[in-house]
């Protein structure tokens, strides 16, 4: 068995935020960096890992943290990722010119659902104030669809307290104030 290396390397393309550009899938595969032949894919640890929500969980769980501890919160962390999984798919869908049905039903009811996981702790964060992968998906999907002009006016308050809390995080508030387009 090779040796494995210390150097992590993330496949991606660099075209913004909103990245769906799979132009490079068929090199990607030939390289065996990705089955699919989509983006993201990162070398870690001797392994490549592919699929943005497993690739979170693996590091996650590999790190020891950003996941639940008990399998319960396990669970709920997994749920959640679930549910933006089937957001993100309908979101593909309705890029460029989003269907009504997805703007004004299939989205507000998302972040309805996602309060409900959210409501069950004091919070900020899914597991109250320990930040979690699905959190960092979740803020994804709040900053997606507001980039595309499908995120609801209001949000549920669980979901607009952590929000708040989440952009107030000192890498990500400098990130924000670094990438956020002026609108």
């Amino acid at each position: 068995m090779a040796a494995r290396s210390s150097t992590s390397v993330l496949h991606y393309l660099d075209i913004g935020r909103m990245g769906r550009g799979e132009v490079i899938n068929q090199e990607l595969q030939r390289q065996g960096l990705t089955r699919t032949g989509k983006v993201p894919a990162v070398e870690y640890n001797g392994v490549v890992l592919n699929q943005h929500i497993p690739t979170l969980r693996y590091l996650a769980r590999d790190l020891g943290r950003y996941d639940g501890v008990t399998n319960w919160e396990k669970f709920i962390v997994d749920a959640v990722s679930d549910i933006y999984i089937d957001w993100r798919f309908k979101w593909v869908e309705n890029l460029g010119k989003p269907a009504e049905e997805y703007k004004n039903s299939f989205v507000p009811k998302y972040y309805d659902i996602l309060a409900q996981y959210y409501s069950e702790t004091d919070g900020p964060y899914l597991l109250s104030e320990k930040i979690t992968y699905a959190d960092f998906a979740v803020y994804q999907s709040i900053d997606n669809d507001l980039r595309t002009g499908t995120l609801p006016s209001t949000l549920p308050d669980p979901i607009s307290k952590f929000k708040g809390t989440f952009e107030q995080r000192p890498n990500i508030a400098r990130y924000i104030k670094e990438n956020f387009p002026k609108l």
